[in-house]
């Protein structure tokens, strides 16, 4: 085992303490061609970074790493799934390739997704490869953001790659309820994962679809839970995203009344901080916690979105609430070399749109794109 320490991220880890990236000798692929030479090599010269038709730069990417998951949550998938063949789905080493041409690009937030990232086999090759940005500076922050059942057994993994933070899903604590709205989520396995996450130093931050009828009379006391264990709580108002046997307009909670309601009990504060993603934060007086809200409906972030989405197909999705996507397959596999990546890359910036354009309501509540969010990317 070598070591690897980073320069420019040496004194910004946790507690100003140096972190180490640990990066096995012996890392091969599930197909067992060794990758050593994409990993030892020189961080290549950054080009000239992504900026769309609205000014806005591109400097976060969200990549999905398979569509399958061991759960079934009633507002993400349907209960019986149809997964896409092994075929259509990007290998471990184009995933690489894809993200690496990001970061040469400007990006300097990757974000993992499923699905279930880590449901996906040998995933955590992925991880130790990616860690070589962050340990050259061109990276600043890998995450990813999980349902928590897999957790336990890649905490501690995870935070030698140098992941420093994750995001793990959680709308209900009553183990009825969680099991009810995953389907057959086990609530116990999660909140081991979220403790084993917290002792391997991760920082937690959970995350709350808001579900009318549901959660709402709930949300008070998930606040006061997540914020007595020191995690940052977001709520998520539920997306017209892929076809689900519920009707989401009976899901649908507007968070501006779900923020009123908290507010009767909390005293909540604009908050500067920004994790670089839609949320808009607020320190709570009463619990020195911050709760954050994504609006996607009621008051879009679209003015400054600097995100892209990468499917596990890698179709690159230019907005959440769009069709139009590049393929990325086709250049990674036409050709070794990474120039024709990079220019279809820039040539579907030029297309990011201004915004989305979600609608939930009574009549034709249907999904306003047809793909499931577990295909699109979290």
């Amino acid at each position: 085992m070598r070591e690897i320490s980073p320069d420019s991220r040496a004194a910004s880890g946790r507690g100003g303490a140096k972190r180490r990236l640990r990066i096995s000798l012996d890392f091969l692929s599930p197909h067992g061609v060794a990758m050593l030479p994409a990993m030892n090599a020189p961080a290549p010269l950054p080009s000239a970074p992504l900026v769309d038709p609205f000014g806005r730069r591109v400097s976060y990417v969200r990549v999905s790493v398979t569509d399958r998951c061991d759960l079934r949550c009633v507002y993400c998938m349907s209960e019986d799934m149809n997964f896409l063949p092994k075929r259509d789905v990007l290998s471990l080493e184009e995933l690489d390739r894809l993200c690496s041409a990001f970061v040469r690009l400007g990006t300097r937030k990757l974000r993992v997704t499923g699905g279930e990232p880590l449901a996906r086999r040998g995933v955590m090759t992925l991880f130790r490869a990616l860690s070589r940005h962050l340990a050259a500076g061109a990276l600043e922050e890998l995450t990813l953001t999980t349902n928590g059942s897999q957790l336990a057994s890649y905490a501690a993994e995870l935070a030698d790659c140098g992941v420093e933070r994750v995001n793990v899903s959680l709308d209900t604590r009553d183990p009825a309820k969680f099991r009810a709205v995953t389907r057959w989520g086990d609530f116990d396995k999660v909140m081991a994962g979220i403790e084993v996450a917290r002792a391997a130093g991760l920082k937690v931050k959970l995350n709350a679809v808001a579900l009318k009828g549901f959660n709402d009379e709930e949300a008070p006391a998930l606040v006061a839970w997540a914020h007595g264990r020191g995690f940052d709580l977001t709520f998520i108002e539920v997306m017209p995203l892929g076809a689900v046997a519920s009707e989401r307009f009976d899901q649908f909670l507007p968070l501006t009344e779900l923020r009123a309601a908290l507010e009767e009990r909390f005293t909540l504060t604009p908050s500067p901080y920004s994790s670089g993603g839609p949320a808009r934060y607020f320190d709570v007086k009463e619990t020195g916690g911050r709760l954050g809200f994504i609006t996607p409906l009621t008051h879009n972030f679209c003015e400054s979105c600097n995100r892209v989405r990468v499917a596990c197909t890698g179709r690159l999705y230019l907005c959440l609430g769009h069709e139009d996507a590049a393929d990325l397959r086709a250049p990674l596999r036409r050709s070794e070399a990474d120039e024709s990546l990079e220019a279809t890359i820039r040539a579907a910036i030029q297309r990011k749109p201004k915004g989305h354009d979600f609608v939930i309501e009574r009549a034709g509540s249907h999904a306003s794109t047809a793909r499931h969010m577990s295909v699109t990317g979290g």
